[in-house]
């Protein structure tokens, strides 16, 4: 489903507050902090600061702003008083957002304090093969080419690829067609076509890919009680490759490594 330039431009606006969430996580200590007390901090700043509506909240009965996943926790973690971050921990928040009627949906990994070498690869690669999948967004490529690119960059770096969880067109539904995957062949699927938007949230696993889910009916977790680390971005296809609509001002529009075009 493509986008009319007018819807696109509230879908980037949406986007943008989106990204002042991150921004302001990323001033916040959230060591020592549960994860139900960020999900009522991000709660007040959306409702409060942006005027918007937390649209996970709701949500085919999801009663939280936010998914909270810490360490072997994949997706989907529920916040809790009892989930307290501490010093090592990595922690995923995945929030979304919605301002004028078209939903954002974005993802961070942190780290937690003094977190071990091992477990900061495994979220640099993560955050690494979200850009390798934006990357290869740009009309005339097939979405076969987003997945095949997160997964070769993963299988590089020795971690696997959650399967069983994808991204997903998105506008004024938090999920719209297609199905966007995070493994696969190059060269199949469809055609991404300009006006496209989807989210690239692939999720990467220390060991193995296979997940479970516990008895709340929400939180996935590694088979293995492996790490698992997550990033996403919700992106549109434009008439000369992507835009990330959920940019962060502390990000390089193409991904690590690359420089900003002069102002």
């Amino acid at each position: 489903m493509t986008k009319q330039p007018w819807e696109l431009a509230l879908m980037a606006e949406s986007g943008r507050l989106l990204a002042s969430v991150f921004t302001m996580l990323d001033r916040t200590p959230l060591a020592g902090r549960s994860t139900l007390d960020i999900d009522a901090l991000v709660e007040r700043y959306i409702v409060e600061d942006l005027q918007a509506r937390p649209a996970s909240k709701g949500q085919y009965g999801y009663g939280f702003v936010l998914n909270a996943s810490v360490n072997e926790v994949v997706c989907h973690g529920v916040p809790s008083a009892t989930t307290i971050l501490r010093d090592g921990d990595i922690v995923n928040l995945d929030i979304t957002i919605e301002k004028n009627g078209f939903i954002a949906d974005s993802s961070k990994t942190y780290l937690i304090g003094a977190v071990d070498p091992a477990a900061r690869r495994l979220v640099e690669t993560a955050y690494q093969a979200m850009w390798a999948g934006i990357r290869a967004v740009r009309p005339g490529a097939r979405l076969g080419d987003v997945g095949w690119a997160i997964e070769r960059h993963a299988k590089r770096h020795g971690y696997s690829v959650v399967h069983e969880y994808c991204g997903h067109g998105i506008g004024r539904q938090m999920h719209e067609p297609p199905q966007v995957l995070h493994f696969g062949k190059a060269g199949i699927g469809p055609v991404l076509e300009e006006g496209m938007v989807f989210t690239i949230e692939p999720m990467l696993n220390r060991g193995r890919r296979r997940v479970r889910t516990e008895a709340d009916g929400w939180t996935v977790v590694t088979e293995d009680g492996s790490l698992s680390a997550q990033f996403e971005h919700t992106v549109a296809v434009t008439a000369s490759g992507v835009a990330v609509l959920t940019l962060r001002p502390d990000e390089q529009p193409g991904g690590p490594g690359r420089k900003r075009a002069a102002a």
